[in-house]
């Protein structure tokens, strides 16, 4: 029989393998685009394919990798009453906060242009109204950290019975990093770089606290 000692370490983030699966998949494939293609074609690929429906669409997407959406669903989680306890909410901070902080350090010392600065506001650049026209600090792009620390965090917290649906929360959080090259707000390096921080920083800080220890150790989970 396995220890306890030795079923938690295996437990930490098993709910989380289907979006951490498919997160390495996204680390390959995407830095492999990233050395094939130049930025600009990539951004000039993604930006020009602009539709009424997702004109529409996609601004309330972007929102999801907001401070202003992600705080709202982690203080929903409280009320169940399995995530009401001082480990989990460690837990929650440290995996949302922490690729928060790495990011805007990054970004401070990088402070990258924008597509809109980069291209000297090019007439061929697709813009969607109400938009904001940001110039500065691109890289890294800090709705997808956002998008991919909370989604990655929500599939670590899922019972195992339902752990596919980290199949959904990567989806969801890769369509909030397309909209910001959609909308001209980042390129796709900058995409790429803030999805796998606000991943694998959340996965660090989960496995680290492991907030279902105790759970697990008694049978529970």
């Amino acid at each position: 029989m396995a220890s306890s000692g030795s079923l938690s370490r295996r437990g930490r983030l098993q709910g989380g393998i289907y979006f951490i699966g498919f997160a390495v998949v996204w680390l390959l494939a995407g830095g492999v685009l990233l050395a094939l293609e130049q930025e600009r074609s990539i951004y000039r690929a993604i930006n020009g394919q602009h539709t009424p429906l997702l004109d529409t669409v996609l601004p309330y997407v972007t929102h999801m990798g907001e401070a202003t959406f992600i705080i709202p669903v982690l203080f929903l989680l409280f009320l169940f009453k399995r995530f009401r306890n001082g480990r989990f909410a460690l837990a929650m901070l440290l995996c949302n906060i922490t690729p928060f902080l790495v990011v805007q350090a990054i970004k401070g010392l990088v402070n990258a242009p924008r597509p809109l600065l980069y291209f000297d506001n090019a007439s061929w650049i697709n813009r969607v109204a109400g938009q904001p026209e940001n110039y500065n600090y691109s890289f890294p792009s800090g709705h997808s950290e956002g998008a991919f620390g909370l989604f990655c965090f929500l599939s670590l917290i899922l019972p195992r019975r339902y752990a596919p649906w980290g199949i959904v929360f990567f989806g969801i959080a890769l369509s909030i990093g397309y909209s910001r090259i959609y909308l001209s707000q980042h390129f796709y390096a900058d995409v790429y770089a803030g999805s796998l921080l606000g991943t694998f920083c959340c996965a660090l800080s989960f496995w680290l606290v492991d907030p279902f220890r105790m759970r697990r150790q008694q049978g529970v989970l």
